[in-house]
């Protein structure tokens, strides 16, 4: 049987099914949400640190970076709809062992993004309420979000869009009083071009490592893939669209954002990397223009950032439960809301616990989440290679072999980067999932077609 023929029957005959209910715009708000216009307000100390202060520079190299990956995601997602991802790309383009190890570091991103984000918002309202210890904040922000995409997709849809347009507007408000500050002498005294390059400041090592924090930023875009079986009249074209609207506005957006904040920063000594933006507020707008922040980051940011990447992790497992490469329970989805429910509440408890444990380690588990991501668009743009260049001897050049070759040089640039500890247990985790693997092909359960 055929690639395609293995999809068409695995369609007809998978009984574990989605619902499509989302639109075009629905999925770009999904990732909007997913990314969160507050996201570079979360790593900004540490890209100003890391990249001697071009942080522009570092967003415009991590805009680059993932313009191949939008790219070979939209090329990917037209032809295989699948809640997978990059796990059901690779397995249809590389073999079912390699497909599995490209879900296996997939999920070390989609695993502990949540993650990540709980610590942030423990972060953001312990400077609120430092009497409060991180854990109890992280615990409700867990089953807020699980609450919620409970009851579906087109709720958690609806969430999203007030949460964008709240962020969108305390955003540009808290901006003009950074302008309105750069104007009264603060800073750098005006929007000049030195976050974007300094020649003195300039070290292609450190820049390269910022761009690898940078990446978490725009982590985001990539999950709207996951969304591929939920898509209402099954357009295939739509899912691509809407990732590469998701990483062009994202970019704009974060760009004219580091641009202005880089420009008030070099006035400010920095105490607390992950509480930068904070201390930036205060000092230059005012102690009120931080409280406001900060709140809107617990509150809005917080469940709104959440919600996206709880939905997206448990598609993840879905697929792989669905095809017994996970337990196959994880495949279950709730007869009356047409959620993965069992994915969903596993995948909260595991990001809970890595919340909790890393909850004083936001630098370190924000490096391996990248090491995650970034293995698995390697493994994407490997699959573009495969599926279209080697398979079917694609004669479109561009969009079949020079997006996925150049994307894969700037991953393989960007992991240059990583952080030591990030190597470390992303390469521990490959090591499991290799062994894992392993189990799963002596046990023939990596023959199993992928239902799409």
């Amino acid at each position: 049987m055929t690639t395609d023929a293995a999809v068409a029957a695995g369609t007809a005959g998978s009984g574990a099914k989605l619902k499509r209910s989302l639109r075009y715009w629905d999925l770009v708000l999904y990732g909007l949400a997913y990314i969160a216009p507050f996201a570079p307000f979360s790593t900004l100390g540490f890209v100003w640190v890391e990249s001697n202060g071009l942080i522009v520079l570092a967003y415009l190299l991590g805009a680059v970076c993932m313009y191949f990956t939008a790219q070979s995601y939209a090329v990917m997602t037209e032809t295989l709809p699948t809640a997978g991802s990059v796990y059901g790309f690779a397995r249809h383009s590389l073999g079912t062992f390699p497909g599995f190890i490209a879900g296996w570091m997939i999920l070390l991103d989609y695993l502990l993004i949540p993650a990540f984000v709980y610590v942030l918002i423990a972060v953001a309202l312990g400077s609120l309420l430092p009497g409060i210890d991180r854990g109890i904040w992280i615990v409700l922000m867990v089953a807020m979000t699980t609450g919620v995409n409970w009851f579906g997709i087109t709720v958690t849809s609806r969430a999203n869009f007030v949460a964008v347009a709240l962020q969108v507007i305390i955003m540009v408000g808290f901006l003009i009083l950074c302008v309105m500050a750069l104007h009264a002498g603060k800073g750098n005294g005006a929007l000049t071009l030195k976050p974007v390059f300094d020649a003195a400041a300039f070290d292609a090592g450190k820049i390269f490592s910022a761009t690898s924090i940078c990446i978490m930023s725009f982590l985001g875009f990539d999950a709207v893939s996951t969304l591929a079986e939920e898509v209402e009249g099954g357009d295939r074209r739509v899912v691509g669209k809407a990732i590469i609207a998701v990483l062009v506005f994202s970019a704009i957006f974060f760009v004219a954002v580091t641009w202005v904040l880089g420009n008030l920063l070099p006035g400010l000594a920095i105490k607390d990397q992950a509480a930068a933006v904070y201390e930036l507020a205060a000092w230059a707008t005012g102690p009120w223009t931080a409280a406001v922040l900060a709140w809107a980051y617990a509150g809005i940011v917080g469940l709104s950032n959440a919600l996206p990447m709880q939905v997206g992790v448990a598609r993840v497992v879905f697929a792989m439960g669905r095809d017994r490469q996970l337990p196959r329970i994880l495949a279950r989805v709730h007869p009356r809301y047409h959620t993965p429910y069992m994915g969903m509440l596993v995948t909260a408890a595991l990001s809970l616990g890595v919340a909790l444990y890393m909850k004083d380690r936001l630098d370190d588990l924000a490096s391996v989440v990248n090491f995650g991501a970034l293995s698995g668009f390697l493994f994407l743009h490997l699959s573009v290679l495969m599926y279209f260049g080697i398979k079917r001897r694609s004669a479109a050049w561009v969009k079949h072999w020079l997006v996925p070759l150049c994307g894969i040089l700037v991953v393989l640039a960007v992991f240059s980067g990583m952080s030591a500890l990030a190597v470390k247990v992303g390469s521990v985790w490959l090591v499991v999932g290799l062994l894992y693997g392993l189990v799963l092909k002596a046990k023939h359960r990596d023959e199993l077609h992928v239902p799409l």
